[in-house]
């Protein structure tokens, strides 16, 4: 098998990659890395010098890839299925490519640092740092709710790279607060995409770490 995965079920951005891989049925290798232990994460470094996730290694082209979106490209370009996650027509993959950047930057990062500040010790809390992500997350959740008020998907009317990156952070968003009371359309959206048959798996398979997800409400 020439692809490896290096990842962990707890990790979103690990979630858009599998999701990608699912909906094409790309078949892959999992190497789950667990980062809490000096050792693996000193030999984790030598893949990945800033010890981030994910990471896809492919050994047909020697190739190491990181970052979730250049790997989507990556399969699409080297490992192509049914499932265009990308469009051929340049002006529907812009579209594309500019909801999956909303979404991991405006919704996707903010969330992290939200989550992340709560693993802090007790002395290194940044609550200015914090509240600037909530006032952030809670604007890209409102420009979320009015376009998907005329849209079945984050790009559009089809399935896209873009539903691979808003799904997770939404998923972990909806798990420290509710969406549904403010942002209808968007919880209803996200309903829609756990039940998609990639989405549920990665779901499924992510269960045994969820009790440890931090930001719980």
């Amino acid at each position: 098998m020439s692809l490896i995965l290096y990842m962990h079920p707890l990790s979103s951005y690990c979630h858009k990659v599998l999701i990608a891989l699912y909906e094409n049925s790309i078949p892959f290798e999992s190497k789950v890395i667990d980062l809490a232990d000096p050792t693996v994460r000193s030999e984790y470094r030598k893949v990945s010098p800033f010890a981030k996730f994910p990471v896809l290694h492919d050994s047909a082209r020697s190739r190491t890839v990181p970052e979730s979106t250049v790997i989507i490209e990556y399969l699409a370009q080297y490992h192509a299925g049914p499932v265009k996650l990308i469009p051929d027509e340049p002006e529907r993959a812009l579209q594309v490519r500019a909801s999956d950047r909303f979404y991991d930057l405006h919704v996707h990062d903010p969330m992290q640092k939200i989550v992340g500040d709560k693993l802090r010790p007790e002395q290194g809390h940044d609550p200015v740092g914090v509240k600037h992500a909530q006032n952030q997350l809670r604007t890209a959740l409102q420009v979320a709710e009015n376009e998907l008020t005329a849209r079945g998907w984050a790009a559009g009317e089809e399935f896209s790279m873009a539903d691979c990156a808003a799904g997770p952070p939404l998923f972990f968003t909806n798990l420290m607060m509710p969406l549904g009371p403010e942002y209808p359309h968007v919880s209803a959206y996200l309903d829609r995409l756990t039940k998609r048959p990639s989405y549920a798996r990665v779901l499924v398979e992510a269960q045994p770490y969820l009790g440890l997800f931090p930001g719980r409400s």
